[in-house]
């Protein structure tokens, strides 16, 4: 969604709102911009016995029920007050303002106006950035950490500084290496974008009752859909317009949305600024009211990124109104508004003709029963659950331990000489601590931010193991001059060195898509440099969002290791030396694949297909379809132990037990729709011995991948299921994969239907392969 920092548009036509540059001036300062207070509820029966008598203010009644009593006390003007997302009061019905913009990415943040920090809770845990979430692999992590951010946004809630709807999280695919805003995604493959988003959804919003009718607060998974082009080369995502492919979209771009509606149950979801194939997102019918409410039956309500119904009327002028803007984006199946334009337009639409007062009863009453799910109408909080949650409850130890161990875990090592990592604080006496990134506070936590508990920086990390020296050896991340000859006197005179380099909000964030792949300016310099000099061995580390070209540093020996970090968090520093001198063995494996310099001078940003095109030459993207070369790959990651798999069991046929009239009794097919009885219990497990060999306990991440047969351009190979598991040294354990032959074996075809192609596939774990014949 549009951050407050960057809600300015870049382009003459239409200038932010006031409302815009107000927030985007409180947030730019990071001050606490109010003290404490009691929390914002409606139907508060202590100080007005009145209210009791409000069917909408009983809580013994049905949600439905209290909605509708609700909406039938409203007037028309005061309806269209709750279309927006700074929500009116209503005294007379003891129901006060609130605010629904809150964002919860990576840690309760105060972007949104919904939350701010002021005492008695000036920070919350700052949590990696998704993406360093993401490399772990490890769903048990991503509900925890959806957990206790959920823990600290209602302590906030109730001591009066946050509200209790969350637009979070981002699980846009990562589909190209420049996308400023891969960052805040889990990264380039369907799969483990939907088990991310669903499992931090449910960490959020699930109660400790497991009740699917109460919300702890509510997520929002956004943007929908095929939204992941900012601002690159003067093409801006306030006029793109993503041409998709309907087999792209079904099995590329929707996938996570899906799952974050059915097996997360998630409360909302954003429509973004862009068009889809022609369309605005937040004004197509089919996309809104025909897949998220019809086919998947989203229980919440629908939001659109912050001005996009502004923007189709202003910069993409879709319509001929304002008035038809709100009237469109209301009969698609817009609930909320982020922004004042539906409200400020939507009584002219009634007025007009375009809409009926019925067709605002629907969206508010989506929004109402979100708020009565999270228990805004059930009176004082205190008495209710998570009452007694408090300023104790934030930035606790256990909180903030967590916010280690996340970070730990999605620290990536892609190459490791013998001999390198890890270090020995016992004979690395001192270590050359060099470079842009190795001091830095708030560029660790990448954007969508709060005010985090405390940082530890890389160097104070390190410091806290070995005697350090330290030298930027760059002004900033754009380096427009490398500052070498210090910074080589100590890597020349010490045990070791640290290079840690990358990238920063300055280079690619929302509104700033990367125009390359190098490391900015003169980094590639300071790296080499250092690297011929250096006494010891030289530790190279990239902090940053997406993959960069670092072949040189790939290649060259003298570079003995080298470690990606994401933005870790607020406690990447402990992290990084903790991995670095071995307290932690390394697990985390590349969401996304790291192109070279050569694949972004050939493929357009603008371009959203996935399958490659021979007779244009377009290579295609991600793992799933891409076939060039690569500086790293999807899944790869090194430990410092070695682990195998042995092929205990797995299935070498299923047969398909289609109906005696079924057309592919008769007639030859490739492949086999996914609908129908057939599919039913067609199911097998695959087991694995896992063993680790090495001197060092670890965790593991097993990945079990699929080549389907070559029908209905099906990918290369696709992720059909992953697992995590800790092995002390010298120990095996059993691993199980329960594959579900059509869910997890089929493919989209041209039209968007899914099916289980016939013949050979081919399953991939590690170095195995083992051939499954599907027939008929």
């Amino acid at each position: 969604m549009g951050s407050l920092q960057n809600r300015a548009k870049k382009y003459s036509v239409s200038v932010p709102c006031f409302y815009t540059i107000l927030l985007m001036t409180l947030h730019s300062l990071h001050l606490p911009t109010a003290f404490a207070q009691s929390p914002t509820f409606a139907c508060d029966t202590t100080t007005n016995a009145s209210l009791a008598s409000l069917g909408f203010c009983e809580t013994s009644k049905s949600i439905e029920d209290r909605v509708a009593d609700l909406v039938g006390r409203l007037t028309l003007e005061e309806k269209i007050g709750y279309l927006r997302s700074g929500a009116v009061s209503v005294s007379r019905l003891g129901i006060p303002k609130y605010e629904w913009w809150s964002e919860a990415l990576h840690g309760v943040s105060n972007v949104g106006p919904g939350t701010r920090f002021a005492n008695p809770v000036p920070a919350a845990t700052s949590f990696p950035q998704v993406i360093t979430t993401a490399a772990s692999f490890n769903v048990s992590l991503f509900q925890a950490i959806g957990k206790v951010v959920s823990n600290e946004a209602r302590a906030m809630y109730n001591v009066g500084l946050a509200g209790l709807t969350y637009w979070s999280p981002n699980v846009n695919i990562f589909r190209d290496p420049r996308w400023g805003r891969g960052q805040e995604t889990p990264g380039e493959d369907p799969l483990l974008s939907s088990k991310y988003g669903s499992s931090y959804v449910i960490g959020l919003q699930q109660t400790d009752d497991a009740d699917p009718n109460k919300l702890k607060v509510a997520a929002c998974c956004k943007h929908y859909t095929a939204y992941d082009v900012d601002n690159w080369k003067g093409v801006d995502r306030y006029h793109f317009n993503a041409i998709v492919t309907q087999q792209d979209l079904d099995d590329t771009y929707q996938p996570p949305f899906k799952s974050c509606v059915v097996d997360g149950n998630v409360a909302s979801v954003m429509c973004s600024y862009n068009q889809v194939n022609g369309k605005p997102t937040c004004a197509d019918p089919d996309l809104l009211s025909g897949v998220i409410r019809g086919e998947w039956k989203l229980n919440g309500y629908i939001v659109t990124d912050c001005d996009s119904v502004e923007v189709l009327f202003n910069d993409q002028h879709y319509t001929k109104t304002p008035e038809e803007a709100a009237a469109d984006a209301i009969l698609a199946g817009v609930d909320l508004n982020c922004g004042y334009f539906m409200g400020k337009h939507t009584q002219a639409a009634v007025q007009n003709g375009l809409l009926k007062e019925t067709d605002i009863n629907k969206p508010i009453s989506n929004n109402f029963a979100t708020l009565m799910r999270l228990g805004f109408f059930d009176g004082n909080p205190s008495k209710r659950l998570y009452g007694s949650l408090g300023a104790k409850d934030v930035c606790s130890p256990e909180n903030q331990e967590l916010a280690v161990d996340a970070a730990r875990q999605g620290i990536v090592l892609l190459k490791n000489n013998a001999g390198s990592l890890p270090f020995s604080a016992t004979t690395i006496k001192s270590l050359a601590v060099i470079g842009p990134n190795a001091n830095v506070t708030k560029t660790m936590i990448g954007n969508y931010e709060g005010i985090p508990c405390k940082y530890t920086t890389p160097l104070q990390g390190l410091s806290a193991y070995t005697s350090t020296i330290y030298q930027a050896g760059c002004a900033n991340v754009a380096c427009a001059t490398a500052q070498v000859d210090e910074a080589k006197q100590i890597a020349a005179t010490s045990d070791a060195t640290v290079l840690i380099v990358g990238t920063d909000q300055s280079i690619e964030a929302e509104s700033r898509d990367r125009v390359d792949l190098y490391l900015p300016g003169q980094q590639p310099l300071l790296v080499s440099e250092i690297a011929n000099v250096s006494k010891g061995p030289v530790i190279l580390v990239v902090m940053s969002g997406g993959g960069m070209d670092i072949t040189f540093a790939k290649n060259n020996d003298k570079i003995t290791s080298i470690l990606w970090v994401g933005y870790p968090g607020q406690a990447g520093g402990s992290a990084l030396a903790d991995v670095i001198f071995g307290a932690f063995n390394p697990s985390g494996r590349l969401p996304m694949t790291w192109y070279p310099q050569s694949y972004a001078e050939k493929v357009p940003m603008t371009n959203m297909n996935m399958r490659p095109d021979p007779t244009t030459g377009y290579p295609g993207r991600s793992y799933r379809f891409y076939k060039g070369e690569t500086v790293f790959c999807f899944g790869d990651g090194i430990s410092y132990s070695d682990f195998t798999h042995n092929l205990v069991k797995a299935s070498t046929q299923v047969s398909i037990p289609l109906q005696e009239y079924h057309p592919c009794r008769s007639t030859a097919c490739k492949s086999v729709e996914t609908l129908g009885d057939h599919c039913q219990n067609l199911k097998f497990d695959v087991q694995l011995r896992v063993i680790n060999n090495g001197s060092m306990g670890g965790s593991h991440t097993i990945f079990l991948f699929s080549s389907p047969p070559s029908v209905h351009n099906a990918p290369q190979k696709h992720l059909v299921g992953f697992e995590k598991i800790f092995l002390d040294k010298k120990r095996e354990s059993i691993v199980k994969f329960h594959v579900d032959v059509c869910k997890h074996l089929s493919v989209v075809d041209e039209v968007g239907n899914r099916k289980v192609a016939l013949g050979v596939h081919q399953l991939h774990i590690g170095d195995l392969k083992h051939s499954l014949d599907v027939k008929i």
